[in-house]
């Protein structure tokens, strides 16, 4: 067959678009609505379909369509034929009395105008016109205007079918107008049974990991899987295994992602950053492999409450049986806190210049953290003289034998290097990690304070207020400190307690701001309060007044006299010492005549 007569390749989300009720996957509870009220023929004016992109809200508009103005019925059927001259138009897009509408292209008023004039007039082929208005938030405030009346009482052969992906940005008077239908995400399970038989027709091998790899990151929507298995196919020039998909994709290994988590919780820093460059050796972005811990953290965090929450399908039996591991082992804490940690390591990776270095140094803090105990069982130990359990610090194995032992060098420890080595024997196999020994209650306390072992000791705080400021000048924050010094009263002050007075000028937010960047440095204990007035001088005040005075001071020099009566004009901006070029000997000029020359 020669070139110009081959038939035109048709995309996999084109060719396998549903045509009927029957062929919709997901969407039972729309399907049983819609048969109801067309079966006993009450049909709403005014539909509004939602969801996310690629579940199928114009193809339900579409089949609706065709249910409605089938010719091999009398009227309304649920079973379309597709064959007839209506159906082909209306699949086609060609049907003179189903009208589509990008409202993303047609925003303003006068094409909305423009589109409702011919709602009055009788269908010129079909038993009912209807308007399919796709991506309906996009229309204009005086679109929406213009189509409300219309939308309220339409003549009984119209019927409006609107698509959004935007529920929220449709005006409430135009819901209040309309049947809402939500459509839901194709769950992974029915998404993997749809894509084995579409690649079954094609002849396409397609591997069951693959599957699960395409039915995940297509999150839900049909559009995407089927466009991400055409990608596939033809990547793999008809066959398709895991790892050309997540090669494709860009996707970290599964099963090396968990090794990493795993890795990470259990406080082993050095075997963490292998795995995590071997996994970017391999072709996976580090924001991405961040990413992929998060969800394996959502997944273990939910596997723990509610075992069994997903469908056996959406991952491979490997993963379950290492998943189901882990999340007998960890603790709700320590997945909380892997969850607030990675969140903020994924967002330093987007705007860190290198998101390597960012994602390490993640991973450190996670190993770091690991090792940290629960607030609650620090409150029993300081209650009851008695050490953390294992669970209750959080790590990722629940012990069952906990032996210590002396650190002769860093080698011999876990992230920090010092301190005791502790060797857990659990449900993920045994793991050096290491332990904190406080000699003191304080110490305890300041440990759980956040992810560092060891905390500093605050510095010395300012001895007074106008040294306070200069300090908080000198920690970057000069919008702050120039409200301090021009719209705040000081009241009283001593390290660790500050009462002030606001001028009418003073920003709102001042003190919040003050206490936030006090704290982080000179600790908690520090407060600020508000009096209601003062009569002291504010900094920039006191300044002022001391200039005047220096002022005045200078202008009484005699030597300022005598230049003045010279060069009545002169303004003065003030006095330096004389230096010599010869010398740094400085050489201070006499007013009256027994003065020596230089």
């Amino acid at each position: 067959m020669s070139g110009t007569n081959a038939v035109p390749y048709q995309v996999l989300a084109r060719k396998y678009r549903p045509q009927t009720f029957d062929e919709l996957i997901g969407q039972e509870a729309l399907v049983r609505t819609l048969g109801n009220a067309i079966t006993r023929n009450r049909l709403h004016h005014g539909y509004m379909l939602t969801g996310v992109r690629g579940v199928g809200k114009t193809t339900t508009a579409r089949i609706i369509a065709k249910a409605l103005n089938c010719r091999t019925a009398d009227g309304p059927t649920m079973t379309p034929c597709g064959t007839c001259e209506d159906c082909r138009a209306i699949v086609d897009g060609r049907h003179i009395d189903v009208q589509e509408l990008d409202a993303a292209s047609r925003t303003k008023v006068e094409q909305m105008r423009e589109l409702l004039d011919g709602v009055p007039y009788l269908p010129v082929q079909a038993r009912t016109k209807v308007y399919i208005i796709d991506e309906v938030h996009m229309l204009s405030s005086n679109s929406f205007n213009a189509l409300l009346k219309t939308l309220e009482e339409p003549p009984e052969h119209v019927i409006f079918i609107f698509a959004t992906t935007e529920i929220r940005k449709v005006p409430v008077t135009v819901l209040s107008r309309c049947q809402r239908f939500d459509l839901r995400r194709v769950p992974a399970d029915k998404l993997i049974a749809h894509l084995a038989g579409i690649a079954e027709k094609e002849g396409a091998e397609v591997d069951e990991g693959a599957l699960q790899l395409i039915a995940r990151a297509a999150e839900g929507s049909v559009r995407d899987s089927l466009s991400l298995l055409d990608q596939a196919i033809a990547h793999g020039a008809g066959k398709a295994d895991t790892a050309l998909v997540r090669d494709m994709l860009g996707l970290a290994d599964r099963m090396r992602v968990l090794d990493l988590y795993e890795a990470v919780l259990r406080g082993q820093a050095g075997e963490a950053l292998l795995l995590l460059r071997e996994l970017h050796d391999a072709g996976a972005e580090a924001q991405v492999v961040l990413q992929d811990m998060l969800e394996v953290t959502h997944w273990l965090s939910a596997e723990r409450l509610a075992p069994g929450h997903e469908p056996p399908e959406a991952r491979s039996g490997t993963e379950r049986e290492k998943g189901a591991e882990l999340s007998a082992a960890l603790s709700m804490p320590a997945l909380s806190r892997a969850w607030s940690l990675l969140l903020k390591g994924v967002e330093e990776c987007r705007i860190a210049p290198a998101p390597m270095a960012a994602a390490e140094m993640t991973l450190i803090r996670l190993a770091y953290a690991a090792d940290l105990p629960d607030p609650a069982d620090l409150l029993r130990r300081l209650k009851d003289g008695g050490a953390p359990t294992g669970d209750a610090q959080g790590g990722a194995v629940s012990p069952s034998a906990v032996t210590s032992s002396p650190s002769p060098s860093p080698s011999s420890s876990g992230p920090d290097g010092g301190g005791s080595v502790v060797a857990f024997r659990g449900g993920g196999g045994a793991a050096a990690r290491p332990q904190v020994e406080p000699e003191t209650q304080e110490q305890l306390v300041e440990t759980a304070q956040g992810p560092d072992l060891q905390q500093p000791v605050p510095p010395a705080p300012p001895e007074d207020f106008a040294a306070l400021v200069a300090w908080v000048a000198d920690q970057g924050e000069i919008n702050l400190a120039g409200q301090l010094t021009h719209n705040v009263r000081l009241v009283s002050y001593r390290p660790g307690r500050l009462e002030i007075a606001l001028t009418d000028k003073a920003q709102p937010d001042i003190t919040n701001r003050l206490v936030r960047v006090i704290r982080k440095h000179f600790g908690p204990q520090w407060s600020v309060s508000i009096a209601p007035e003062s009569n002291a001088a504010t900094l920039h005040e006191q300044d002022e007044a001391t200039k005047r005075e220096t002022a005045e001071r200078q202008m009484d020099d005699p030597m300022v006299r005598a230049v003045l009566e010279v060069f009545p004009e002169a303004r003065l901006l003030g006095i330096k010492p004389l230096v010599t070029p010869e010398s740094d000997e400085m050489v201070t000029v006499a007013p009256d005549d027994e003065s020596e020359e230089p």
